[in-house]
């Protein structure tokens, strides 16, 4: 059987910890920043740790 392909798309979004644990970057930090409060901007410049219902689905994307 051949090897899993990882998804593209997937491998430019999700980093693997070396603890296993998935990151991700948050999503809104792109643009309309205008509108938004420092605060909040400060939050979404952070990364942030996929939760645990969606870790399976992105591993067999990353094929990890």
């Amino acid at each position: 059987m051949p090897k899993m392909k990882s998804n593209s798309s997937a491998k430019k979004r999700f980093r693997v910890t070396a603890t296993g644990k998935i990151r991700r970057y948050r999503a809104g930090h792109s643009h309309l920043l205008t509108k938004k409060r420092p605060k909040r901007k400060r939050r979404l410049r952070q990364a942030d740790v996929v939760a645990s219902v969606d870790v399976p689905r992105i591993r067999r994307l990353l094929a990890v």
